[in-house]
């Protein structure tokens, strides 16, 4: 799957229907080979920013089955599980590659006539532009107060670089 990655900001107009980022919907197109009945994307609130968290179905594949890794009816199963799952949407694309934005969501994330879909490798946020703008600013303060470094897998994935 290639990265979703990068800024794109795209006009929502007064039906709530918006753009996917062209990059964002080759990115998150399933194989022919494993070709799905859906051509969409998966949306549900973030719990941790006023954004809207995005996926394709490989990535929310990968939350219901990290969810099935959880005691069955353990209070951490059932609060992830009505967090993400029991919120999402399914948006399919039209034919210009628009999906509808639940009201909901707009107004969860204080979204206006644009939004900013932002990369997040395998999934992707839609926020309103200067709540985006603060919160980059403050992360990469965050970030180079820490002195945060990334310790990168090797290509093959299984161990960091310069790791034992």
């Amino acid at each position: 799957m290639a990265a979703l990655i990068g800024r794109h900001i795209n006009k929502i107009d007064k039906k709530g229907r918006v753009s996917v980022p062209k990059p964002f919907r080759d990115a998150l197109s399933v194989p022919n080979s494993a070709k799905s009945e859906f051509s969409g994307i998966y949306v549900y609130r973030s719990f941790k920013f006023p954004a809207i968290e995005g996926c394709g179905e490989a990535f929310i594949q990968r939350v219901i089955d990290s969810l099935d890794d959880l005691e069955l009816f353990s209070d951490e199963q059932d609060d992830l599980a009505t967090t993400i799952l029991e919120n999402s949407h399914q948006l399919a694309y039209d034919t210009e590659g628009r999906v509808l934005l639940p009201k909901a969501l707009i107004d969860y994330a204080g979204l206006g006539a644009e939004a900013v879909f932002v990369g997040r490798g395998t999934r992707f946020q839609i926020w309103e532009a200067g709540a985006y703008e603060t919160h980059n600013a403050e992360a990469f303060e965050r970030a180079r107060s820490r002195g945060a470094t990334l310790r990168l897998r090797s290509s093959d994935g299984s161990k960091a670089e310069g790791a034992s």
